[in-house]
């Protein structure tokens, strides 16, 4: 835990449970809602190729899991850390320029 804590820049044990909680609980939320997402879009899972299927409802968790983070860590209380962490990552994926702080 002390490992997490030092390079997240946590102070208690109890935030460091939370943010797991956080985690596994938007990681089902994201699930659940590709979902629907995917059936709005017409893909079926039964008459769909897997080959098309699977990486467009990974590429949907994956989209929906980084912009419902930050809603759910606010929830829970811990938007002060979800926040910069979901800009870190979308930044990587390119979308920077959203975040740039205004001068």
């Amino acid at each position: 835990m002390s490992t997490f804590k030092e390079r997240w820049g946590i102070t208690s044990n109890f935030q460091i449970i939370m943010i797991f909680i956080v985690f596994s609980i938007n990681g089902s939320f994201a699930t659940y809602i590709a979902h629907p997402v995917t059936e709005l879009i017409g893909l079926d899972k039964e008459t769909t190729n897997p080959w098309v299927f699977w990486p467009i409802r990974i590429f949907l968790v994956f989209f929906i899991y980084q912009f419902t983070l930050p809603i759910v860590g606010w929830c829970l209380g811990q938007s002060s850390f979800f926040w910069p962490f979901t800009k870190k990552m979308l930044s990587r994926f390119g979308m920077k320029r959203f975040f740039a702080e205004s001068k």
